[in-house]
């Protein structure tokens, strides 16, 4: 039985009144921002122009202002209160996105554990924690619409790296920093992929991506940032990642080797748990620099510096190439299709992906 549990993060806003802003109205913002009109905005959502018109008038009257300008021939676009709401959903989004996905999985496979013996041929499917990222979603996409079934939960590196050890997963999703922090990062998690028995093979590493890691700064760099120093600027406001995943032990490897720590930064403890959701905080201008991966900032529009570059990999032990899953998972990276799609993402380079090393 594949995943069929689907949960999605809803917010809504109450006035004063105890009015809810009407059904769907964050969503036709959000739209009319991609797109650059309210006719293009409805025609994504399914909704007819005036439906589209009645949400925004019923919003606008709601919260005392414009929620979109209108200029005959140049389309529609959002007014400071409307883009307000815009970037609180997509931060919303960011952050409880991945979160959620994982619960829906792992009730999906509760589910599914419950009615397998009711289920003749129900196989198991194998079990992926992966450090979040761009294209791990690519990956489970292109696998989900094959009929592939693989159970995935997002975690931490540290934690992805642990259950593979412990037998909690039979799939790893991590990264290592190319250069003279790959070392570093390999003793990180030594203590779970460490030596193992000279009569066994290693753990085995299929490739799917490089990608730039960087400081992710508002439109413009208004601040002038340009390297890791500038991060200890007195009043600066800095976003980063979660303890323990991948990309706050590349941030670390690089302010040791310029002789800076976390503590010299402010804000070096607050984090979020998406690159997406660091890029989102930046955005909405609660922070005046992050850190994180290339694709996440261009997605918000912001400038990046980069600054490292790593290989994003799937780790399993040798017995596990072998599982029907994983040769289906191989195939998919080797397709050009797929290639194509990661090459794609700004700061992604897909050659090799599907390759097949030694941890």
């Amino acid at each position: 039985m594949s995943s069929a549990v689907r949960i999605r993060p809803v917010w809504a806003i109450n006035t004063a009144s105890g009015s809810p802003l009407p059904a769907r109205l964050l969503e036709l913002l959000v739209q009319v921002q991609a797109c650059g009109s309210l006719q293009a905005a409805s025609t994504v959502l399914g909704l007819s122009y005036r439906h589209a018109w009645d949400l925004l008038r019923q919003g606008e009257s709601l919260l005392g202002g414009p929620l979109l300008s209108m200029a005959r021939g140049k389309g529609s676009s959002l007014t400071p209160l409307g883009a307000k709401l815009v970037w609180a959903q997509r931060r919303i989004e960011a952050r409880l996105g991945p979160l959620l996905e994982t619960l829906a999985n792992e009730l999906s496979a509760e589910l599914s554990a419950e009615l397998a013996p009711s289920l003749h041929g129900a196989a198991p499917a194998l079990r992926l924690h992966a450090s979040h990222g761009f294209a791990i979603e690519a990956l489970l996409a292109a696998l989900s619409a094959q009929g592939v079934a693989l159970e995935h939960r997002y975690a931490s590196t540290v934690a992805a790296a642990a259950a593979l050890q412990e037998g909690h997963a039979d799939i790893a999703g991590l990264h290592l920093p190319e250069g003279a922090l790959e070392a570093v990062a390999r003793a990180r998690y030594a203590p779970w992929l460490g030596e193992t028995q000279a009569a066994q093979p290693g753990w085995q590493m299929i490739h799917i991506a490089r990608r730039r890691q960087g400081l992710m700064l508002p439109p413009g760099n208004p601040l002038g940032l340009s390297a890791l120093i500038d991060l200890a600027r007195t009043g600066l406001r800095f976003i980063n990642r979660q303890a323990d995943s991948g990309t706050r032990l590349l941030l670390e490897g690089l302010l040791a080797q310029q002789g800076l720590s976390g503590a010299q930064i402010r804000g070096f403890e607050q984090s979020e748990f998406t690159h997406a959701a660091v890029a989102a905080y930046v955005a909405s201008g609660m922070a005046d620099a992050g850190f994180g991966l290339e694709t996440a900032a261009r997605q918000f529009k912001l400038d990046f510096i980069p600054l490292a570059s790593e290989r994003y990999f799937l780790v399993c032990r040798p017995a596990t190439l072998q599982h029907p899953t994983v040769q289906a998972l191989r195939l998919s990276l080797q397709e050009p299709a797929l290639r194509e799609q990661l090459n794609a993402l700004p700061g992604y380079q897909a050659e090799g992906a599907g390759d097949v090393s030694t941890w």
